[in-house]
């Protein structure tokens, strides 16, 4: 079995969860997917199975777009909702037009710091690893590019937008970096990917699909072939 298999990642798993599922589920041993998701986020998951992995590091270079919601006047340790509440504010104003010119100031070609909790590995140690034992190193600050960010819906505390991406970009340092500026803090509140390169949710198939079709025989039918790929160029 080789190809590619489109996951909608449900709440809670990590990318390596959906990974060893299917592992399990397919009885494949080369498996692999091209871009990782936090476990509170939801969404397209790349996975490439057999000698499709080969593809993985072309594939992950895609642009991603996301559909987040951040909330202002929280800061946490994770710039996202699971994470310790370090600093709120409770009374700000904060309009719609203060929004859309921060979304402006954060198009185009930006630099991140990554956070402390992400999967970067520095001396063979993730991040989230040493952030967990307390500790914060220095990062080096990354260019990333917003191709577009989009306000959807403004009730403050919370605001929704559609974001297209680079590679690498981080949606909760977005949202933190955007609540600094507007000068109340904020963190991502949910997260959605709702497409990684071509590919995007009408492609996916939720884990409770992928049993069922396996089960009767018919998941091969929805596995991308790598011809397939290659002749599309979808990425």
């Amino acid at each position: 079995m080789n190809g590619l298999l489109i996951i909608n990642k449900p709440k809670g798993w990590t990318s390596h969860d959906v990974v060893a599922k299917l592992r399990g589920l397919l009885g494949v041993r080369k498996i692999g997917h091209t871009g990782t998701l936090d476990p509170d986020a939801t969404g397209v998951l790349c996975i490439c199975i057999g000698k499709a992995t080969k593809l993985a590091d072309y594939l992950s270079e895609v642009d991603k777009e996301y559909r987040a919601i951040m909330k202002l006047g929280v800061i946490t340790d994770t710039q996202d909702a699971t994470g310790k509440v370090l600093n709120e504010t409770v009374s700000f104003n904060i309009t719609r037009e203060d929004a859309e010119e921060a979304f402006r100031k954060f198009s185009g070609k930006i630099v991140q710091i990554p956070p402390m909790y992400s999967a970067i590995k520095v001396g063979g140690v993730p991040l989230y690893r040493l952030a967990r034992k307390g500790k914060e190193i220095p990062r080096k600050p990354r260019e990333v590019f917003i191709r577009d960010i989009k306000l959807l819906d403004f009730s403050v505390p919370l605001i929704k937008f559609d974001v297209t991406c680079s590679k690498g970009t981080y949606i909760r340092t977005l949202c933190a970096d955007i609540g600094n500026y507007l000068g109340v803090g904020a963190h991502m509140w949910s997260l959605d990917r709702l497409r990684s390169g071509d590919y995007t949710l009408k492609d996916a198939l939720n884990i409770e699909d992928v049993e069922r079709l396996n089960k009767a025989g018919e998941l091969e039918s929805r596995i991308i072939s790598m011809d397939e790929v290659i002749e599309r160029k979808r990425f």
